[in-house]
This record gives C-alpha cells, sequence and structure tokens, in this order.
C-alpha cells in the first residue's frame, strides 16, 4: 500500500457542493440524449429517506470502513466521521433518473474492452469517457474527462454512490461504487475503489476473472425499468439535503437548455420546463429581484438577456482560424457588475466570465458557440468539472499560446 490518503478529487467536488452535484449529473443525462427523439431530456431529481437494511452491500462496505487506518489528523477524522454516520438506521438520500436518453450499453457482456460497451466504462474505468462514433455529436457533448463520476461519490458521507441501467432491450442492471483509501481486509490488501458488482471466473482460464453486474431486483429507490440511467447517492450529507439549493442550481446551470426545450427537470414536485422556468428565476423565495443586489448570482440578468436580446455575431481570428460566437447584450445602467455567461451548445453555463478592465461596467451577456467548431473549442478550454475556461491545462502539442491569444 502506498496512497493513504482519500482522492483529492472527492475534496474538489464536495467543494462545488449541490451545485456541482446537479451540473455534473444533469450534463451527464444530456449527453446520453436519444438521438431521434424530439422531446427534451427529463430529470428527475428526488430527495428522500430509505431504511439502511434495503441499501445493496452496505455490510460488506460498512466492514471495509471499520478496516481503514488514517496516517494524518485529516484522514483519521474521515474515518472517524464515516464510522459515526454507518450505522444511522435511516439514510438520506439523492436520485438523479433520466429518459428520452440511451442509458448504457452491454451490461450482460460485464467487463470487457469494447468501446461499445459503455456499461464497462462507466462502471469499471475511471479517466476515461466513452466516446460517440458521431464525430460531431461528440464534439458538442459536456462530457469529456471520465473523471466526473465521482461527483456524486463525493455527495455521500461514505463517498458511495449506485447507478441503475435499462438499455434498448429493457435488461435492468445495478452497479455501484464506494472511495475509501487503499487498506488491509482478512489478511489482503486492497486499492482504494470498491465496486458493487459480481466476480465471475473465466469458464477456460481459471485464474483470470472478470466483473459482471447485479441484475437489479433490489428495492424501488434503486430501480429504473424504463431506458435510461438513475443515479442513487445513500448517506446524503446534510448540506446537499435542499431542495431549494436543487432548484436554484438547475436555473442556474441550464436555463438555455430548458427555455430551448432541451432539458425539463423535475425537482421532487417542482416541474421545471420551458413554461415554468422564469416563474422560479422571478420569484423572490429562490433569487433577489433587486437589481443593485446582483454582484454574485447573475441568472435573473441572464434570463432577460437571452429572451429579450437580439443575438449578434461576432467573430474571433487567429492567423489560420476564425470563430464565429452569438453575443446577447444588455446595457443597462443599473447593473453593477458586468458578466459574460459562457454556455456550451447543450444549454449549459460554464463560468460567469470576468472582462478585464469592465468588471464593474453596466451590463450583462450571453456568449454561445456558433456551431460546433467554437463548442470543441471552450470544450477543450474547461476544467474537470466544468465550471472554469483556462489554457492553463493545454498541452504543448495543443499549442498553448494559440489557444490563449484566441481566449482572450
Amino acid at each position: 500500500m502506498e496512497e493513504f490518503t482519500f482522492n483529492k478529487v472527492l475534496d474538489k467536488f464536495y467543494g462545488h457542493g449541490i451545485a456541482g452535484l446537479v451540473r455534473e449529473n444533469i450534463q451527464n443525462s444530456l449527453d446520453g440524449k436519444l438521438q431521434g427523439n424530439n422531446e427534451p431530456v427529463v430529470v428527475n431529481i428526488q430527495i428522500g429517506s430509505i431504511n439502511k437494511e434495503d441499501i445493496p452491500g452496505l455490510d460488506e462496505v460498512k466492514a471495509r470502513i471499520n478496516c481503514l487506518k488514517g496516517k494524518n489528523s485529516y484522514t483519521k477524522e474521515t474515518i472517524r466521521y464515516m464510522q459515526d454516520k454507518m450505522n444511522d438506521d435511516i439514510v438520506n438520500y439523492i436520485s438523479f433518473e433520466d429518459s428520452n436518453t440511451k442509458g448504457l450499453a452491454g451490461a450482460i457482456h460485464g467487463q470487457t474492452d469494447d468501446p461499445k460497451d459503455t456499461w464497462s466504462i462507466y462502471a469499471y474505468n475511471k479517466g476515461v469517457h466513452g466516446e460517440e462514433e458521431d464525430e460531431e455529436l461528440e464534439k458538442s457533448r459536456g462530457g469529456s474527462h471520465g473523471i466526473g463520476k465521482i461527483a456524486s461519490n463525493s455527495a455521500s458521507d461514505l463517498y458511495m454512490m449506485y447507478f441503475a441501467n435499462c438499455d434498448a432491450y429493457g435488461n435492468q442492471h445495478l452497479g455501484g461504487t464506494v472511495q475509501l483509501i487503499e487498506h488491509e481486509y482478512e489478511s489482503n490488501y486492497y486499492r482504494s475503489t470498491g465496486y458493487f458488482t459480481k466476480v465471475k471466473q473465466d469458464q477456460i482460464n481459471s485464474s483470470k476473472t472478470k466483473f459482471m453486474p447485479h441484475e437489479n431486483t433490489f428495492n424501488n429507490v434503486f430501480k429504473k425499468d424504463t431506458r435510461g440511467l438513475k443515479i442513487i447517492i445513500p448517506f446524503l450529507r446534510e448540506q446537499f439535503n435542499r431542495e431549494k439549493d436543487i432548484i436554484t442550481s438547475v436555473c442556474d446551470s441550464f436555463f438555455v437548455a430548458i427555455l430551448d426545450k432541451k432539458l425539463k427537470v423535475i425537482v421532487n414536485n417542482n416541474i421545471i420546463d420551458d413554461k415554468t422556468i422564469v416563474s422560479y428565476i422571478k420569484n423572490s423565495k429562490y433569487y433577489d429581484q433587486d437589481i443593485d443586489n446582483t454582484k454574485k448570482v447573475f441568472t435573473t440578468l441572464y434570463l432577460d438577456t437571452y429572451r429579450k436580446e437580439e443575438p449578434r455575431v461576432i467573430k474571433i481570428e487567429s492567423k489560420k482560424d476564425e470563430y464565429e460566437f452569438y453575443l446577447y447584450f444588455k446595457y443597462d445602467v443599473k447593473i453593477p457588475i458586468g458578466r459574460v455567461g459562457v454556455i456550451r451548445t447543450i444549454g449549459m453555463k460554464i463560468e460567469d466570465k470576468m472582462v478585464k478592465g469592465n468588471n464593474k461596467k453596466p451590463f450583462n451577456a450571453i456568449l454561445i458557440p456558433k456551431t460546433i467548431k467554437e463548442d470543441e473549442f471552450l470544450k477543450s478550454l474547461e476544467d474537470d468539472s466544468h465550471t472554469k475556461l483556462s489554457c492553463e491545462h493545454i498541452k504543448k502539442s495543443r499549442s498553448p499560446k494559440k489557444c490563449n491569444k484566441i481566449y482572450k
């Protein structure tokens, strides 16, 4: 064993809070849209509670947590906290269930190296992003880093999550992961990631094994009987268990996708679609409606800018490339802080961009790629949590100097 700390990515996504969890899971659902279906992707977000006895595989996870040994004060404190939480009889959870989506393919094959078996990629790999065969479709998808799955683990006090899948043929399976630290268990040593799965011996070579998923016959909370994917996160952290914050996170990140009828979100009994989203954003229960106080959250301004302003096309040129974007621009002397909402073509906001030297100018703007070419460029600038654009991670082979010039 050499790793005695929890995965740092867990802390990173934990720091993004409920907004990061909502953004990551809805983005995954939008990426999985069923091609040829003109209906919006529907994501049903539910918060509830479940008896710990109905959580599959929990006893094994608890046994592993009791084996963990911290080597520094932070890790020791985290382990003590997990050991305290794992004995709660009634457990809070959140679930994200999508429809009008493809779901994962190839679960019946279990662990494979076939790129078409997206179940295997999602269930058993980290840092791997399953790519679409359609090149244009792949460029427009939100995901690319292959580590966003861990966002769901970070929302659990025990760092655990499950995913229920129903594929095109009606096959229903349940998988899951837990992110611990390397540990000794019953005289054997284990890495940090645990999988909720079965292990099958190779019929020809008995020394070889492969992972095979469980058929989904579990509690109704884990049930998924229509095509698509359902994420279930038990032992939900208290600060993630807030309906109001979930609703505002949906509106903040996906107002364009919802207004363009690409997305519909249901949060418990709250339906957020193109007909209702204005009533949420214009409601003082969810957003401060005083324009003088619009200094950190700009969703109310973005809504008006996108709905009322005519877009203009702006061109950004380098020696060899030309990029075009739609710019929605609103000037109003009442606006205290100037920001540009940068939006991907799937309708997801990446960041509230501060324009150098124009931080306190009275404007509000939205920037959206005109074609897939521009969207691919923005995608290359995103960090792994889809919250910031920069050229810092661009490698030399991808010309960071050229990238930085266009970005600025």
